[in-house]
């Protein structure tokens, strides 16, 4: 028996969505919260859960643990340095359920970011390239 062709969706499916795609398809499915004060809130509410989702998994999964201090920054470090002498604070890896959540919560956030930049006529590849362009040329004086 020969290949089965697939259809443009299946296709479509298989292969990561580009931003675009993704903002298209998340204009499709915005139907319960079309006011802008709607989709604020839930995107404020959706990066609540993305910081919850990391608390819980210091706090009740123990899977990373917090050892937060001052950071020290030796004068005369070599900005190209930096990175390996500062430190995250964060000791162990998320384990895979943890993971998940996280994964999941960070959807949410970026469905209603997706909306929010339709509300607004704004293209989130747009967003995505001046960010990306602005990190591209002021380097490590990007500081944000």
């Amino acid at each position: 028996m020969g290949k089965e062709s697939k259809s443009w969706n299946e296709v479509e499916l298989m292969s990561a969505p580009s931003l675009e795609q993704f903002q298209q398809q998340v204009s499709e499915l915005l139907l319960r919260h079309r006011s802008l004060l709607d989709v604020l809130s839930k995107y404020g509410q959706a990066g609540a859960s993305v910081n919850r989702a990391v608390t819980k998994a210091v706090t009740e999964c123990g899977c990373v643990e917090l050892h937060a201090r001052k950071q020290d920054f030796p004068e005369g470090l070599a900005w190209e340095d930096a990175h390996t002498q500062l430190e995250s604070h964060m000791h162990g890896g998320l384990c895979e359920h943890c993971k998940d959540v996280l994964k999941s919560e960070l959807g949410k956030q970026l469905f209603y970011m997706s909306a929010l930049c339709n509300l607004l006529e704004v293209q989130l590849e747009e967003v995505v390239d001046a960010e990306s362009q602005k990190c591209s040329t002021l380097g490590l004086f990007n500081l944000t």
